[in-house]
């Protein structure tokens, strides 16, 4: 029976390149071209392994790796034209097993495929440690969804909880308010940036000593915000 593959990607042209060359391989490949139509598409069907681009209309990638293994386990592979280091680090230790920068070769991307899907998939609980992160005595689960703050739980809404997934995957990274949205709120949402302003205030008042002097979710003027530690 042909491995099944659901590709997550909103450029149609790099979608049918990608889906044609995996069929000629043999694959049965489905696309989805937004965040909403891939995770309806991973609820109704099993898929041995996700192509998941990061920046998607609705929402984004992150999010939806996060969705996808709270679900079940699961191959993923981002394909993004992001090369930084820290977003490759981000996205292996939320859970990815590889990651491929755009331009890519389909050739190679072919034989990375080949080589995920040679692993072996690992139980749910194997997969709690890289969805681990911990920084600046603050520790988010991503498999449970849970945060604590210098060893004390604290209650996060679920874009307070996705902003700091984000910002602590990229600890040290300065991102801009325009990037923060794309990736915690999606590309197609018609927000104003000054929305990141007012969810980085409430998220200080959870996870700092002193909101107004903050040591952890850091200011760079004129540039955004990144998580220190």
């Amino acid at each position: 029976m042909a491995e099944r593959l659901l590709l997550v990607e909103d450029e149609p042209s790099v979608a049918e390149g990608v889906a044609y060359a995996l069929g000629q391989e043999g694959y049965e490949v489905e696309i989805a071209a937004d965040g909403k139509t891939a995770l309806d598409l991973f609820e109704a069907r099993e898929f041995d392994l996700v192509l998941l681009d990061l920046m998607l209309p609705g929402l984004s990638g992150w999010q939806l790796l996060g969705a996808f293994r709270k679900q079940r386990p699961v191959r993923v592979i981002m394909l993004t034209a992001r090369a930084e280091e820290a977003d490759r680090v981000a996205g292996l230790e939320m859970g990815a097993d590889d990651y491929v920068t755009k331009p890519f070769s389909v050739r190679e991307l072919v034989a990375r495929v080949r080589a995920v899907l040679r692993r072996e998939l690992k139980p749910t609980g194997e997969l709690e440690g890289p969805g681990r992160l911990s920084r600046a005595g603050v520790v988010l689960d991503q498999a449970r969804r849970e945060v604590t703050v210098d060893g004390q739980p604290v209650r996060l809404s679920p874009k307070e909880y996705e902003l700091l997934a984000f910002l602590m995957g990229q600890a040290g990274r300065v991102r801009s308010r325009e990037e923060i949205l794309a990736a915690v709120w999606g590309t197609g949402a018609y927000l104003d940036e000054r929305t990141v302003d007012v969810h980085i205030r409430w998220l200080r008042t959870k996870i700092e000593a002193d909101p107004a002097h903050p040591t952890r979710l850091l200011t760079v003027r004129g540039s955004g915000y990144k998580f220190s530690g």
